[in-house]
C-alpha cells in the first residue's frame, strides 16, 4: 500500500459513503474517478434529506404551523452555513439557485436588465477565458447578442495556463465585466485571481467568478478573492444535485434588478406594478430548493468537520502522485499543466490515438469510473487540437490505490487495443 504525506484517514472517511462499496461488472469494486462531475455523498447528507422529508416537510417563510416553521428554520439555517463556509460578510449575500449555470446566468440577466453603472450594452465589454465551462461562456454570448456588447476572451499557453500576455489590451475601460473559472474543470488549473481582480478593478468593471471546481477542495473566501459575485454548485461538494449558491455583495444585489419574477420574491403585487423583497429573496422566485438546501447545509458540516485546509492537503498529495504515475503510462499527454503545483484534483489526458470514448468503455469493465469526452469545454479541445479527453478527478475519499489501478486500467486499454 502506498503511503503518501498529507493524506486523509480514508479508510475511516470511505465508510461514510455507501457507494463507494457497490461493484460492478461480475463483482468489481468500483474506483470513482468522476468527483469533479459529481461528488459522492456521505450518509450524514443522505440522513438529513431523509429526515426533512419524514419529519419537516413543508413550503417554507409563510406557513405558521410547526413543520412549516421548522422547514423555514432549517432552510434559512443552510444559509448561515453556507455563509460562514464562503465567509460572507452577511447571510443575506447567499442566493439558492438549482446550479452554478443557474447562479451565472442570473448574474448575466441582471447585467442586461440593469440601470447605469452596471448595465452591459453595445458601448460595452465582456472578459472570460477560453477554458471557461460552457456555463460560463454560453450566458456571456446570450447576453452579447442581446445587447451588442463585445465578446473578448483570455487564450490558453501551451501548458495549460491563462496567457496573460496582454492583458491590458483585453480588459480596457470599456469592460463592464470579468467572468472567469478559479480553478478550470477540464485541466486543474488554478488560476491567478489576484492579478485579473486587480486589473478588473483598475478599469471599474465588475468580476465574476465561477468557483464550482474550487469550493469543493479548498477554503472559499469570497472576501479575499474581492470579487463581485462567486457562483458555485452544491453537487460537486458532498451535497445533493438541484442546489447552488451565488454570492454577491449586498449593495450590488440591493441595486441589481431580479432575473425570475413569481412568489415570495416580490413585497407588495398590484395589477399595475409590484415591488420586491430585500436579497437575498428578491433572487428565489417561486418555492425554493428547500431539501436540497437542508442537504447542502448538512455537506457544509461535513467537509468543515474534516477541514478545507486537510482536503486540500489530501488532494494535493493525491493529485502529485497521480501527474508522477501517468507520466509513466507510454502514448500518454496530460492536457494542462503537468506539475501538481498550483492545479486542482483534476487531470485530463489523451492515450495515443485510442479515442477518450474507448477509454472509458474498457476502463468501466474494470470497475473504474472516469469521464470522457470534451467536459462542456469544448474551446480548450479545440485549442490542443484534440476530439476529447478522458478525465480523472479526485476528491476526499480517494486513495492512492486507486490512482494505481488507474494506471494499471490504461495498461490494459493499451494492450487492448494493441
Amino acid at each position: 500500500m502506498t503511503i503518501l504525506p498529507g493524506l486523509l484517514d480514508t479508510e475511516a472517511i470511505r465508510k461514510d459513503f455507501p457507494i463507494l462499496d457497490r461493484t460492478v461488472h461480475d463483482g468489481k469494486k468500483i474506483v470513482y474517478l468522476d468527483s469533479a462531475a459529481t461528488s459522492q455523498k456521505p450518509r450524514q447528507v443522505l440522513d438529513a434529506l431523509n429526515a426533512y422529508y419524514e419529519r419537516h416537510n413543508a413550503n417554507v417563510h409563510r406557513g405558521v404551523y410547526t413543520i412549516a416553521e421548522e422547514a423555514t428554520a432549517l432552510y434559512e439555517g443552510a444559509r448561515d452555513k453556507v455563509a460562514a463556509f464562503i465567509n460572507a460578510p452577511s447571510r443575506d449575500e447567499v442566493i439558492f439557485t438549482k446550479n452554478a449555470s443557474e447562479s451565472l446566468n442570473l448574474v448575466a440577466n441582471m447585467l442586461g436588465w440593469a440601470d447605469e453603472p452596471y448595465r452591459v450594452d453595445h458601448d460595452t465589454e465582456i472578459v472570460i477565458t477560453e477554458m471557461e465551462h460552457h456555463s460560463n461562456i454560453v450566458p456571456w454570448q446570450l447576453l452579447s447578442q442581446r445587447t451588442g456588447a463585445k465578446l473578448k476572451w483570455f487564450g490558453l499557453t501551451d501548458d495549460g495556463r491563462l496567457d496573460l500576455s496582454n492583458i491590458d489590451e483585453i480588459i480596457t475601460e470599456k469592460t463592464k465585466v470579468v467572468s472567469f473559472v478559479l480553478v478550470s474543470n477540464i485541466m486543474g488549473t488554478v488560476n491567478p485571481v489576484e492579478t485579473i481582480v486587480r486589473r478588473a478593478q483598475e478599469v471599474g468593471a465588475l468580476v465574476v467568478i465561477d468557483a464550482s471546481q474550487a469550493a469543493p477542495h479548498m477554503v472559499l473566501d469570497v472576501q479575499a478573492l474581492q470579487a463581485d459575485f462567486v457562483a458555485f454548485t452544491g453537487h460537486k461538494m458532498c451535497g445533493p444535485t438541484g442546489i447552488g449558491v451565488l454570492w454577491g455583495r449586498q449593495e450590488l444585489l440591493e441595486d441589481l434588478p431580479p432575473f425570475l419574477g413569481g412568489g415570495e420574491m416580490i413585497e407588495t403585487v398590484s395589477m399595475h406594478s409590484s415591488t420586491y423583497a430585500p436579497a437575498p429573496h428578491k433572487f428565489e422566485a417561486g418555492t425554493p430548493p428547500i431539501a436540497q438546501a437542508v442537504g447542502l447545509g448538512a455537506a457544509v458540516d461535513y467537509l468543515s468537520s474534516i477541514g478545507m485546509e486537510n482536503i486540500a492537503r489530501h488532494e494535493h498529495a493525491i493529485t502529485q502522485y497521480a501527474v508522477r504515475r501517468l507520466q509513466e503510462v507510454p502514448d500518454l499527454r496530460i492536457i494542462g499543466p503537468t506539475t501538481a503545483e498550483d492545479r486542482g484534483a483534476t487531470i485530463s489526458f489523451t492515450l495515443g490515438d485510442i479515442h477518450p470514448h474507448d477509454v472509458g468503455q474498457v476502463l468501466d469493465e474494470q470497475g473504474i469510473a472516469v469521464r470522457v469526452g470534451h467536459h462542456c469545454a469544448r474551446p480548450v479541445c479545440l485549442r490542443y487540437g484534440i476530439p476529447a479527453t478522458t478525465r480523472a478527478s479526485f476528491y476526499l475519499y480517494s486513495t492512492p490505490g486507486e490512482v494505481d489501478a488507474l494506471v494499471e486500467g490504461l495498461e490494459h486499454v493499451r494492450n487492448f487495443f494493441g
